[in-house]
């Protein structure tokens, strides 16, 4: 079921979620909810809190060479750790809970992270490129944080002000 996406300034984006204790049919239904929005949104990453559940659970799906989401290429993410990170690099990011707004963000380059599949299996696996960045982009937001935090003091200003003016204008 396509679920509603959370827009900043909801409140609900600043609440940190909490660990999935139970690899049952409620978490199976949450993901086929979260994979459906995703793609009805045409993201390629969302978090369980962006739809309004606290829980950590993320799911990337980057395209391919043409543009196309593979359903294989799903990376379902309960209970995500960053284990370690090296390198920086610089992205420009967008995010489906900031609709129409994209800015550079520095992140780590290289990283090694812990996940759960679906069925509680532990999963460790090293990733860079957008990989590296969307999970560290969905993170944030399983710890009540939005990329727009990463900007400078005067981007941020900036952003405010647009953004003021958008949701006053109605679109």
């Amino acid at each position: 079921m396509k679920r509603e996406i959370l827009v900043y300034p909801d409140k609900r984006l600043r609440e940190e979620s909490r660990d999935v204790e139970a690899f049952d049919e409620r978490l199976h239904a949450l993901l086929e909810d979260m994979k459906e929005t995703m793609y009805a949104h045409e993201g390629i990453g969302l978090a369980a809190i962006q739809i309004g559940v606290p829980k950590n659970v993320l799911i990337i799906n980057l395209l391919n060479e043409e543009n196309e989401q593979e359903p294989e290429d799903l990376y379902e993410m309960v209970n995500p750790v960053l284990l370690d990170g090296d390198g920086l690099t610089t992205y420009q990011e967008g995010c489906l809970s900031v609709p129409g707004y994209y800015d550079e963000v520095q992140r780590k380059k290289e990283i090694k992270v812990r996940y759960f599949d679906r069925d509680g299996n532990k999963i460790e696996r090293e990733f860079d490129g957008l990989m590296a960045i969307a999970f560290q982009h969905e993170l944030d937001h399983l710890k009540g944080h939005l990329f727009i935090e990463k900007l400078s003091y005067l981007k941020r200003k900036k952003f405010e002000k647009d953004w003021k003016k958008k949701i006053k204008a109605g679109s």
